[in-house]
Parts: C-alpha cells; structure tokens; sequence
C-alpha cells in the first residue's frame, strides 16, 4: 500500500518495520529526521542479514545430510528475509516515484536583447562649470 497525494505521487515513506498486527507504519517529512535516519539503518541492517543468509542457505543445501527440520527453519528464515527486502523495494520505489514526479522548477526568463536597428539612447554629457566656488 502507498500513500498518494492527489498527483499519485507518494508522500509517506513506508517504513521497514510493522505496527501492531503488522500493520505498515508510515513517517512523513523531507526524510532527514531522526525516524528516517533509523529507517535507514534498519534496512541497511536487514539488507546486510539477508546477504549473509544467501550465503549461509547455499552452504546448507550443499551439505549432504542436511535433516527436514533444517531445511524447514532455513525456508523460514529466507521468507522472513524475503517479505523485509521487499519492503524495502516497495519503500525506495515509492521515494523514486515521487522525486521523479516532483516538477522541475521553472528558469527564470532571459531579458529579450533589443534590436540592433534601435539607436540606444545615451544620457547627454553633463557640462562642466567653470566657475568655482
């Protein structure tokens, strides 16, 4: 689920942990604040485990005996993983989203040069006054 202004563009950031009975939590800013920054750790700290995992599911399936159980509790692990990495890709692509749906501000106008044909008007030469004080 994302959360939309009228434009479809998103303007919360899903964060990537759940509130009570898993229902997504939601922080709204400029994503510099103390929640985003914590937002931000805690992915990195999933993304890390879910590496790490990888690594240790392929060591595990080619061990010869590897027992039932194991492998349950493996595929528990890498669903869990699996529901926080996607999350996380849900909770990037909605920012993506909305930054490419911000309008670019507008250049300020050029001043039009004038024509060549158009004599420029130039002040009259002040006069110099031979009388001093």
């Amino acid at each position: 689920m994302r959360v939309t202004d009228v434009r479809g563009a998103s303007v919360a950031r899903l964060l990537p942990w759940t509130g009570t009975g898993g229902k997504p939590c939601y922080v709204v800013g400029d994503g510099t604040g103390y929640v985003s920054r914590k937002a931000d750790e805690v992915e990195e700290i999933q993304l890390d485990m879910a590496y790490e995992l990888l690594g240790h599911a392929d060591g595990l399936l080619t061990e010869p005996g590897v027992t039932a159980p194991e492998i349950h509790f493996l595929a528990r692990r890498l669903t869990e993983s699996l529901e926080q990495v996607q999350r996380i890709a849900e909770s990037r692509g909605s920012r993506l989203e909305a930054a490419l749906a911000r309008p670019e501000p507008e250049p300020e106008p050029k001043p039009k040069p004038q024509p060549a044909s158009e004599p420029q008007s130039q002040p009259p030469p002040q006069s110099k006054s031979a009388t001093s004080p």
